[in-house]
């Protein structure tokens, strides 16, 4: 399967829509990993604080894999999801897709990664998730 798409995953909301600067990136106009390793944890602890009814802290990344570069000006759009519970933890998986090219769009799969979040109190402690709302 190949990772380029003419369109973004029908069906799907992005929770983050965000385009690079040249800040963002090197002098050839690559961006960053590490940037675009805090604009996933940023996507994937929305739909945590959601499922956690409050806030999260991100306790792991238990995998990453940049599949393609990212250019300043590509329109990056950030779809995540809960996979897994536990009791204190939520697992979410965020795939992050590329809109190249405005005119002609080329749309590329860049980046896909699971991060764990713990749900906290308001001391920072981890407490237990809320029952699912009906």
């Amino acid at each position: 399967m190949t990772d380029h798409h003419t369109s973004l995953p029908a069906g799907k909301m992005p929770v983050l829509r965000v385009m690079p600067m040249p800040s963002d990136a090197n002098i050839h106009g690559d961006v960053f990993g590490g940037w675009i390793m805090a604009q996933v944890d940023i996507a994937g602890s929305l739909p945590a604080v959601k499922r956690a009814n409050g806030r999260v802290a991100t306790i792991a990344v238990t995998s990453f894999t940049f599949k393609q570069p990212v250019f300043v000006g590509d329109l990056l759009s950030f779809y995540a999801e809960v996979v897994k519970t536990g009791n204190t933890s939520i697992t979410v998986h965020v795939d992050v897709y590329a809109e190249r090219n405005r005119l002609d769009t080329e749309v590329v799969k860049v980046t896909d990664a699971e991060l764990v979040y713990v749900a906290t109190d308001e001391s920072r402690k981890p407490r237990q998730l809320p029952p699912l709302q009906a």
